[in-house]
């Protein structure tokens, strides 16, 4: 028992002896660690100190682009046809990385100041508004069932097909405007500039704005810019349109523009010359350099340049006599009633293809409603008429089937097959007459015409024998028609024009081809006539019309400034004919108006000064079954040397119509000498 017990003290006292020596290797390992840590510590601050404070003031550098004014349009004198108007608008630029939760913040924030249209808000907008909000969001995924078996992308998805079977009423005005807002925050880019509000902006508005602007980030005050029309909204079936911030890029060009640089709210030219000419009008964005600190959070904006103006078009249009002319359409059409479908008119310079007004209208005969359509005039394809006949005239010349001293026929009616077709003044061959080509033009001889297309077809007519011509003859007959721009397109700088419509050819229409010959088969616009007549008008050269005249920059003044590019006249084609034969033609068409033969078809017109020269038309037609008749005029003044060509047509009028176009073109022509050109200008 002793010895054990000595023994357990020797062992106690070992274990005791052993502790101080433990503890102080702690303190040592510790020690060694501090002074590693330190070591570090230092080595960092030394080596690497300057970059990690560098990187807590790290800035980011980027550039956001602003809209500026687009190019206006100008007439021929320098009136502003499409202007530019500005509006205060309130926008928001959003930042980098910016959190829905904080676009919701913003958005109710802003919607405490701002009442925007909400007509545009969608069902899935409302939803995304509404589910922005975590206590919504959460009380709508708990409704659904078995929830918890979806991913989070799923859940979502539910919720929103759950929100936007929610009737419309359950939200209240406040929540709509509030969405609406978020939509548009929400369709921002990255350090994209977005337009919450352009329109109808109250002074309210922007003052209580910029008084809470620091707990709105993103939010400012800013300038936006919308079309004005001093001389009307017609002009714009000319100019075209300008989307804005409710419709948004063209749906079928968006990918397009987004590439080219556009914002999903900039504005752009839709249509027409506005499209046409959008690389001109559309001018060079603002830059604003956005400095970001190390939160993505804007520190600093420098305006590094201020943008530029849009160039401006001015075009050949008067605008004083464009709105005389849509009126004086507009006027003609209104008194003309039964069945008619519409009146259009061109007013064309014949030597540089400027245009110096183009009107139309349409009717609706069921409910007499008329609307402007100034593109009708290039895309409604009427059958004219006789007002084709110089064509028709001018290619038998080149076909050499007549010839300037010999080129006397007798009309008389032509009768094939058991139809007959006859001149208006002889149905029944009382008033069988020997005409040259000039005075079949100024009688308006269908019987000349159609005897005419036979030569050309190479066909012997027997009276009441059947019509065995081969059917080349349309494209004969169409291929001169072609050369003085009928059946084919003007070449006009607007977009959208038609080439007419072509009636069936081959052996089973043939007896078509005499209806061709007199312009009572195929159909033209009153572009194409206008054309027509100016190519006969300038001594046989077809030359492209066009309604931009120059592209110019704008002045200090905000005016016209200087001329960047102007539009020299376009030759299409020369007609191949002797001065004789041109002479032959131009002969008719003045003996049309101051002729002395009974039968002359332009007598009305005699009163007009200066002198014109004229073509009337005349075509048999039908509109829902009822019998109608079109009236048309192709002309040109003065006669000895032509500056100025009128064309117009009138569809499906009564049938007792006949001077309806006459009386149009004397308005027409005594309005341009009055706003145009003085006839003292005249030699």
């Amino acid at each position: 028992m002793k010895i054990f017990k000595k023994r357990n003290k020797k062992t106690n006292k070992g274990k005791a002896a052993s502790l101080p020596f433990r503890i102080n290797i702690i303190f040592i390992v510790v020690g060694i660690l501090f002074v590693a840590l330190l070591t570090q510590l230092a080595y960092l601050q030394v080596m690497y100190g300057s970059k990690f404070k560098a990187e807590v003031n790290r800035s980011d550098t980027s550039v956001v682009n602003g809209n500026v004014q687009r190019g206006m349009l100008f007439d021929s004198t320098g009136h502003v046809l499409v202007g530019n108007s500005a509006h205060q608008a309130i926008i928001y630029t959003k930042g980098v990385n910016v959190l829905t939760s904080d676009m919701y913040k913003t958005a109710n924030k802003l919607a405490q100041y701002v009442t925007v249209s909400t007509g545009s808000l969608t069902h899935r907008q409302l939803a995304d508004y509404y589910l922005s909000d975590q206590s919504n969001l959460a009380k709508v995924e708990k409704s659904i069932p078995g929830i918890s078996n979806y991913s989070l992308d799923a859940k979502y998805n539910k919720a929103v097909d759950k929100v936007e079977k929610y009737p419309a009423s359950s939200f209240s005005a406040a929540t709509k405007n509030a969405a609406t807002i978020f939509a548009k925050m929400s369709g921002a880019y990255q350090l994209s500039t977005v337009n919450i509000k352009d329109d109808h902006v109250s002074t309210k508005e922007v003052a209580m704005v910029g008084e809470h602007l620091a707990d709105m980030p993103g939010v400012n005050v800013g300038t936006s810019w919308s079309r004005n029309y001093p001389n009307g909204r017609a002009i714009q079936g000319i100019t075209g349109t300008v989307s804005n911030e409710k419709t948004g890029l063209p749906s079928d060009r968006v990918n397009e523009l987004l590439a080219e640089g556009y914002s999903r709210n900039d504005s752009v030219g839709q249509s027409y010359l506005e499209r046409q000419y959008e690389p001109v009008l559309r001018g060079t964005k603002s830059q604003t350099q956005i400095v970001l600190n190390s939160d993505n959070q804007i520190k600093k904006e420098i305006k590094k340049y201020g943008g530029q103006k849009g160039d401006n078009l001015q075009l050949t249009i008067n605008a004083k006599f464009q709105k005389q002319l849509q009126s004086l359409v507009h006027s003609a059409e209104s008194g003309a009633g039964g069945n008619s479908t519409g009146t259009y008119a061109v007013v064309m310079n014949p030597n540089n293809g400027a245009i110096i007004g183009m009107a139309g209208v349409d009717r609706n005969p069921k409910t007499s409603k008329i609307t402007d359509n100034i593109l009708g005039t290039i895309n409604s394809s009427i059958v004219m008429g006789s007002v084709v006949k110089g064509a028709m005239v001018s290619g038998a010349l080149m076909d050499h089937v007549i010839t300037p001293t010999n080129s006397t026929l007798t009309d008389q009616p032509i009768t094939t097959g058991g139809v007959k077709k006859s001149s208006w003044f002889n149905h029944n061959g009382h008033a069988n007459i020997s005409v040259d080509a000039s005075d079949a033009l100024q009688v308006s001889s269908n019987s000349y015409m159609m005897q005419l297309a036979m030569k050309e077809g190479h066909f012997n007519y027997v009276e009441g024998g059947a019509l065995t011509m081969k059917p080349g003859v349309f494209n004969t007959m169409r291929g001169y028609f072609n050369q003085f721009g009928l059946g084919v397109k003007t070449g006009i700088d607007i977009p959208g024009e038609s080439t007419g419509l072509q009636g069936k050819s081959g052996y089973s229409h043939i007896g078509s081809a005499l209806d061709l010959s007199f312009g009572n088969y195929d159909a033209y616009t009153t572009m194409q006539v206008a054309q027509y007549m100016s190519t006969i008008a300038n001594g046989g050269y077809r030359i492209e019309p066009h309604v931009v005249q120059a592209i110019r920059g704008t002045s200090k003044d905000g005016k016209l400034g200087t001329v960047k590019a102007t539009v020299m006249p376009t030759v299409l084609n020369h007609i191949d004919m002797t001065k004789a034969e041109r002479n032959v033609v131009k002969t008719g068409l003045y003996r049309v108006v101051h002729g002395t033969n009974t039968y002359k078809t332009g007598g009305e017109l005699d009163t007009i000064k200066p002198e014109i020269s004229a073509k009337t038309g005349t075509a048999q037609t039908f509109y829902n079954g009822n019998e109608t008749v079109t009236l048309s005029l192709a002309s040109y003044a003065p006669s000895s040397h032509p500056q100025v060509v009128v064309a117009l047509a009138m569809p499906n009028l009564g049938v007792n119509a006949e001077s309806n176009n006459m009386q149009l073109a004397k308005q027409i022509y005594s309005a341009y000498w009055k706003t145009v050109e003085s006839t003292s200008t005249v030699k």
